[in-house]
């Protein structure tokens, strides 16, 4: 993606989206030790594991290339929890990058189970290439559910993405029931298909059937440009 970030473009983007995280009693901050956010994440009784893409011992992220963004209610207490790396795909896709099984292990000849699998049908994927923006591992407690909080946090994962990578595109992987419920359309993504990862990894204790999602370079400069 070409062009220049306008740094207070961004920083006014982002303002908007922090102030509703505030009216809604959540504090935002961000991190980039991905060993200490998986001890958060950990003790989340009611989150999911942490995908091995997002875990360091199975998937090393180096320094400026991931982040993680944490919510804490007025009691300190974790509301929220989310995640973001870059993906150097300038000599292959996303869909081969699904495949290879390089999404999940930084090594998959060492990491991976022999009967680990993932298979992507999404067309889109194989178009998706250059410096790509994963985000992903998603989380918000119950009792902020219904309030409009996805969309917040899809912006600041957006604005951060942008101001740090200006990617070429940005993706993730997405559950078939937030299309069913309606959580897909508050996350606001513009695209999606089916086939995005049907995935079977064995000791992690994971099968999925998901979505992928994404916005091109050119829509997230767009999206970010139009803050007041």
């Amino acid at each position: 993606m070409t062009g220049v970030v306008n740094p207070l473009q961004v920083s006014r983007f982002l303002r908007v989206y922090d102030d509703v995280a505030a009216q809604n009693g959540i504090k935002l901050s961000i991190g980039f030790d991905f060993h200490e956010y998986i001890s958060i994440t950990r003790a989340l009784p009611t989150k999911r594991p942490t995908y091995p893409s997002f875990r360091p011992d199975r998937s090393p992220i180096k320094l400026g290339e991931g982040y993680w963004m944490i919510g804490v209610d007025k009691n300190n207490e974790v509301a929220l929890v989310e995640a973001a790396r870059l993906y150097d795909l300038a000599h292959t896709n996303f869909a081969e990058h699904l495949q290879s099984l390089k999404a999940f292990y930084g090594d998959p000849t060492i990491h991976a189970h022999p009967q680990d699998r993932c298979t992507c049908t999404a067309p889109s994927a194989k178009m998706i290439s250059g410096k790509v923006a994963y985000h992903g591992d998603f989380w918000l407690r119950r009792d902020f559910r219904g309030q409009g909080m996805p969309k917040m946090m899809a912006a600041i994962l957006r604005g951060v993405s942008f101001a740090m990578w200006a990617p070429d595109f940005i993706c993730g992987l997405a559950a078939r029931w937030t299309l069913d419920k309606g959580v897909l359309a508050q996350y606001g993504h513009t695209h999606y298909e089916t086939g995005g990862s049907m995935l079977q990894l064995v000791e992690e204790d994971i099968v999925d059937d998901d979505l992928l999602v994404w916005l091109t370079g050119e829509e997230l400069r767009s999206l970010v440009g139009r803050a007041p």
